[in-house]
């Protein structure tokens, strides 16, 4: 039963990390807004480097991908509130109503290693050149994200107890198998 609260415990404080990312984005929104627009403009990346071709220039660009981002944490929040309360109030309930709260765990934690994952390393590391920038060089935070993301969920879909039958078959397979090798010395 520990490891199930540990579970919804761990779940419900990535949905925290991810409501106050969210409410931070909202309630200060100019300053992560300059933090995305200079992203998206790439002036601050190496000067004369190949791929300033990519750089977008329009504002509204910069809000409408900004205003995603928030959406996608605040959907990751949302989702993994929901998935550590049903881990919660499933914690004593048999392993089905267990895997089935998990699940959306999982689609909370996954949707969060995407969010940051996508949004920061892939999009804005790679394909805005952010690598490049002194200044405005979210990586570092991003991976720290979404490795967190990541290590929860890993930890997440590891079996619970010895009432999952995953465990127990290992646990039996182990069993019989130190069986056998106890008649075979004596």
């Amino acid at each position: 039963m520990i490891i199930r609260l540990s579970k919804a415990a761990l779940v419900s404080a990535m949905a925290l990390l991810a409501s106050l990312v969210a409410i931070n984005n909202i309630t200060d929104y100019a300053t992560n807004f300059a933090f995305i627009r200079h992203v998206f403009m790439m002036d601050t990346t190496l000067t004369g480097n190949g791929i300033l071709y990519r750089s977008l220039d329009q504002t509204w660009v910069h809000h409408a991908g900004y205003i995603a981002i928030i959406v996608m944490q605040t959907l990751t929040a949302v989702v993994c509130w929901i998935g550590g309360a049903k881990l919660f109030r499933t914690r004593h309930a048999g392993e089905a109503a267990f895997g089935s709260a998990r699940a959306w765990a999982v689609a909370g934690l996954t949707l969060g290693f995407l969010t940051w994952q996508v949004s920061f390393m892939t999009i804005g590391g790679e394909w805005f050149g952010m690598w490049m920038s002194r200044q405005w060089n979210g990586l570092e935070s991003a991976f720290r994200f979404f490795v967190t993301f990541l290590l929860v969920l890993i930890y997440l879909v590891m079996p619970s107890d010895a009432s999952d039958p995953a465990v127990k078959g290992r646990a039996s397979a182990q069993g019989a198998d130190l069986e056998e090798r106890t008649r075979c010395d004596l």
